[in-house]
Protein backbone atom coordinates (compact mmCIF):
# COMPACT_ATOMS: atom_id res chain seq x y z
CA UNK A 1 0.00 0.00 0.00
CA UNK A 2 1.28 3.28 -0.90
CA UNK A 3 1.93 5.97 1.77
CA UNK A 4 -0.29 8.74 -0.24
CA UNK A 5 0.49 11.68 2.12
CA UNK A 6 3.93 10.97 2.01
CA UNK A 7 4.06 10.71 -1.59
CA UNK A 8 2.29 14.04 -2.02
CA UNK A 9 4.88 15.94 0.45
CA UNK A 10 7.76 14.55 -1.08
CA UNK A 11 6.52 15.78 -4.21
CA UNK A 12 5.79 19.20 -3.39
CA UNK A 13 9.28 19.74 -1.59
CA UNK A 14 11.04 18.97 -5.19
CA UNK A 15 12.02 21.34 -7.42
CA UNK A 16 9.22 23.06 -10.03
CA UNK A 17 10.63 21.09 -12.98
CA UNK A 18 11.31 17.45 -10.81
CA UNK A 19 7.67 18.13 -9.65
CA UNK A 20 4.24 15.70 -10.60
CA UNK A 21 2.35 18.67 -11.44
CA UNK A 22 -1.60 18.37 -10.13
CA UNK A 23 -2.59 21.81 -11.79
CA UNK A 24 -4.60 21.93 -14.80
CA UNK A 25 -8.32 21.25 -12.55
CA UNK A 26 -9.06 18.33 -14.55
CA UNK A 27 -7.83 14.84 -14.37
CA UNK A 28 -7.25 13.57 -17.47
CA UNK A 29 -5.34 17.11 -18.54
CA UNK A 30 -3.11 16.33 -15.33
CA UNK A 31 -2.68 12.96 -16.77
CA UNK A 32 -1.46 14.24 -20.20
CA UNK A 33 0.97 16.23 -18.72
CA UNK A 34 2.90 13.36 -17.01
CA UNK A 35 5.27 13.87 -19.36
CA UNK A 36 5.61 12.78 -23.38
CA UNK A 37 7.69 12.41 -26.48
CA UNK A 38 10.47 14.59 -28.26
CA UNK A 39 10.88 17.46 -26.18
CA UNK A 40 8.80 16.58 -23.61
CA UNK A 41 10.66 13.65 -22.48
CA UNK A 42 12.56 15.59 -19.79
CA UNK A 43 9.65 16.03 -17.93
CA UNK A 44 8.62 12.09 -18.28
CA UNK A 45 7.00 10.59 -14.31
CA UNK A 46 5.90 6.94 -16.04
CA UNK A 47 9.18 5.20 -16.64
CA UNK A 48 7.61 1.90 -14.74
CA UNK A 49 4.57 0.61 -13.53
CA UNK A 50 5.54 1.69 -9.97
CA UNK A 51 5.66 5.23 -11.15
CA UNK A 52 2.08 4.55 -12.86
CA UNK A 53 1.11 3.97 -9.29
CA UNK A 54 2.78 6.65 -7.66
CA UNK A 55 0.93 8.77 -10.25
CA UNK A 56 -2.39 7.69 -9.72
CA UNK A 57 -2.02 7.23 -5.99
CA UNK A 58 -0.68 11.19 -5.93
CA UNK A 59 -3.82 12.47 -8.46
CA UNK A 60 -6.96 13.13 -7.60
CA UNK A 61 -8.29 9.25 -7.72
CA UNK A 62 -6.07 8.46 -4.23
CA UNK A 63 -5.29 4.98 -5.50
CA UNK A 64 -3.24 2.99 -3.05
CA UNK A 65 -3.18 -0.23 -4.46
CA UNK A 66 -3.47 -0.12 -8.17
CA UNK A 67 -1.82 -2.69 -9.59
CA UNK A 68 0.65 -1.42 -12.44
CA UNK A 69 2.47 -3.87 -15.27
CA UNK A 70 4.44 -2.82 -18.38
CA UNK A 71 1.36 -2.97 -20.61
CA UNK A 72 -0.05 -0.47 -18.53
CA UNK A 73 2.54 1.96 -18.82
CA UNK A 74 2.69 1.31 -22.77
CA UNK A 75 -1.18 2.17 -22.36
CA UNK A 76 -0.64 4.67 -19.96
CA UNK A 77 1.49 6.33 -22.65
CA UNK A 78 -0.84 5.83 -25.98
CA UNK A 79 -3.83 7.23 -23.85
CA UNK A 80 -1.23 9.95 -22.57
CA UNK A 81 -0.21 10.70 -26.07
CA UNK A 82 -3.73 10.65 -27.52
CA UNK A 83 -4.78 13.62 -24.68
CA UNK A 84 -2.23 16.00 -25.41
CA UNK A 85 -2.83 15.92 -28.89
CA UNK A 86 -6.91 15.94 -28.89
CA UNK A 87 -6.50 18.67 -26.18
CA UNK A 88 -4.19 20.85 -28.24
CA UNK A 89 -6.31 19.86 -31.38
CA UNK A 90 -9.47 21.06 -29.51
CA UNK A 91 -8.24 24.08 -27.95
CA UNK A 92 -6.86 25.65 -31.40
CA UNK A 93 -10.31 24.68 -32.62
CA UNK A 94 -8.77 21.92 -34.87
CA UNK A 95 -9.88 18.45 -35.41
CA UNK A 96 -8.65 15.54 -33.32
CA UNK A 97 -6.76 12.87 -35.08
CA UNK A 98 -9.20 9.87 -35.87
CA UNK A 99 -6.18 7.43 -34.28
CA UNK A 100 -5.87 9.42 -31.07
CA UNK A 101 -10.13 9.70 -30.82
CA UNK A 102 -10.11 5.51 -31.08
CA UNK A 103 -7.59 5.26 -28.53
CA UNK A 104 -9.53 7.62 -25.96
CA UNK A 105 -12.96 5.37 -26.85
CA UNK A 106 -11.24 2.02 -26.79
CA UNK A 107 -9.63 3.13 -23.52
CA UNK A 108 -13.09 4.32 -22.26
CA UNK A 109 -14.67 1.08 -23.36
CA UNK A 110 -12.74 -0.66 -20.59
CA UNK A 111 -14.05 -1.72 -17.33
CA UNK A 112 -13.60 2.08 -15.10
CA UNK A 113 -13.14 2.32 -11.53
CA UNK A 114 -15.87 1.71 -9.23
CA UNK A 115 -17.07 3.97 -6.86
CA UNK A 116 -18.18 2.59 -3.33
CA UNK A 117 -19.39 4.35 -0.05
CA UNK A 118 -17.69 3.38 3.44
CA UNK A 119 -20.41 3.28 5.48
CA UNK A 120 -19.23 4.38 8.57
CA UNK A 121 -17.40 8.15 7.02
CA UNK A 122 -19.55 8.23 3.73
CA UNK A 123 -16.52 8.41 2.13
CA UNK A 124 -15.85 7.48 -1.07
CA UNK A 125 -13.44 4.80 -2.00
CA UNK A 126 -12.87 2.21 -5.21
CA UNK A 127 -13.89 -1.33 -4.96
CA UNK A 128 -11.31 -3.33 -4.97
CA UNK A 129 -9.15 -5.18 -6.80
CA UNK A 130 -7.93 -1.99 -8.04
CA UNK A 131 -6.26 -2.09 -11.73
CA UNK A 132 -4.22 0.26 -13.75
CA UNK A 133 -6.45 -0.23 -16.43
CA UNK A 134 -9.27 0.76 -14.41
CA UNK A 135 -7.44 3.98 -13.65
CA UNK A 136 -7.08 4.54 -17.23
CA UNK A 137 -10.57 3.97 -18.58
CA UNK A 138 -11.78 6.27 -15.75
CA UNK A 139 -8.73 8.79 -16.89
CA UNK A 140 -10.31 8.05 -20.86
CA UNK A 141 -14.01 8.66 -19.62
CA UNK A 142 -13.09 12.32 -17.47
CA UNK A 143 -11.63 13.49 -21.32
CA UNK A 144 -14.88 12.42 -22.92
CA UNK A 145 -16.46 14.30 -20.78
CA UNK A 146 -14.33 17.53 -20.82
CA UNK A 147 -13.81 16.97 -24.73
CA UNK A 148 -17.37 16.71 -25.67
CA UNK A 149 -17.79 20.17 -24.24
CA UNK A 150 -16.34 21.57 -27.32
CA UNK A 151 -18.50 24.90 -27.75
CA UNK A 152 -17.56 25.58 -24.56
CA UNK A 153 -14.32 23.97 -24.53
CA UNK A 154 -12.41 25.77 -21.01
CA UNK A 155 -8.85 24.56 -21.85
CA UNK A 156 -6.11 27.11 -22.27
CA UNK A 157 -2.41 27.02 -22.71
CA UNK A 158 -0.38 28.97 -19.99
CA UNK A 159 0.63 32.50 -21.42
CA UNK A 160 4.47 31.95 -19.88
CA UNK A 161 7.12 32.09 -22.33
CA UNK A 162 8.61 28.57 -22.79
CA UNK A 163 5.55 26.81 -20.97
CA UNK A 164 3.41 24.45 -22.63
CA UNK A 165 1.35 23.58 -19.55
CA UNK A 166 -2.59 23.25 -20.64
CA UNK A 167 -5.31 23.94 -17.79
CA UNK A 168 -8.87 24.37 -16.93
CA UNK A 169 -10.18 28.27 -17.17
CA UNK A 170 -12.59 28.23 -14.60
CA UNK A 171 -11.91 31.48 -13.29
CA UNK A 172 -15.33 33.79 -13.58
CA UNK A 173 -14.19 35.81 -16.13
CA UNK A 174 -12.10 33.10 -18.30
CA UNK A 175 -9.45 35.12 -18.41
CA UNK A 176 -6.97 32.84 -16.29
CA UNK A 177 -3.48 33.42 -17.99
CA UNK A 178 -0.98 31.12 -15.83
CA UNK A 179 -0.46 27.74 -15.29
CA UNK A 180 0.41 28.63 -11.51
CA UNK A 181 1.02 31.63 -10.36
CA UNK A 182 3.86 30.19 -8.14
CA UNK A 183 5.84 29.86 -11.04
CA UNK A 184 4.92 31.35 -14.25
CA UNK A 185 2.97 34.33 -13.24
CA UNK A 186 5.39 35.20 -10.49
CA UNK A 187 7.91 35.09 -13.39
CA UNK A 188 6.11 37.56 -15.27
CA UNK A 189 5.47 39.86 -12.34
CA UNK A 190 9.11 39.83 -12.06
CA UNK A 191 9.71 40.64 -15.49
CA UNK A 192 7.07 42.99 -15.67
CA UNK A 193 8.34 45.09 -12.77
CA UNK A 194 11.97 44.87 -13.97
CA UNK A 195 10.77 46.28 -17.23
CA UNK A 196 9.39 49.15 -15.53
CA UNK A 197 12.21 50.03 -13.07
Amino acid sequence: MIDIVALREQNENKPWLERTLFISGRLSLDFAQSGGEGEYKVFERLHTPEDLAAWLAMSELSLERAVASRTDVRLAHELRGALWRTANALRGSDAPLPKDIATINNMAATTPLVPVLDQYNVRKFWQQPVSAQSALATIARDAIELFSQRANLPIRQCAGAHCPLLFIDSSRPGKRKWCSMERCGNRAKIVKYRNQH
